[in-house]
């Protein structure tokens, strides 16, 4: 799936520990245009932070993947940006899924979280 739009705020970047070691990840939020503008908030993870350099006021398309888990009988949903393009220049990643294939979630996985906090 894929956004085009202007990054519109950087949140700043998080990180931690979790059983499978450090973590970092950032969040930023891009405006979709139309009538009626809408904003998404995304994240990247680790090193995608660095490799996508991302800052606000760049028009982007965003490439992501949604998940959703499950934390006492509520559902959180993550955009996942797995790759990032900007005008003709394009980061590396896997080819765009067409849409009338089956949704296969990416193998990268985020680490896991064993605290109570739920995102």
């Amino acid at each position: 799936m894929e956004l085009k739009g202007k990054i519109i705020q950087a949140l700043p970047e998080q990180s931690g520990t979790s059983q499978r070691g450090p973590w970092r990840k950032q969040e930023y939020v891009i405006e979709i245009p139309g009538d009626y503008p809408k904003q998404v908030c995304f994240m990247a993870w680790g090193d995608k932070i660095d490799e996508f350099g991302i800052q606000e006021g760049q028009e982007l398309t965003v490439h992501f993947d949604l998940q959703s888990r499950e934390y006492n009988g509520r559902w959180y949903t993550d955009v996942k940006a797995w790759r990032i393009e900007s005008g003709n220049e394009q980061q590396e990643g896997p080819p765009p899924v067409d849409p009338g294939q089956q949704f296969e979630p990416r193998s990268e996985a985020p680490p896991d979280f064993d605290d109570d906090v739920p995102f």
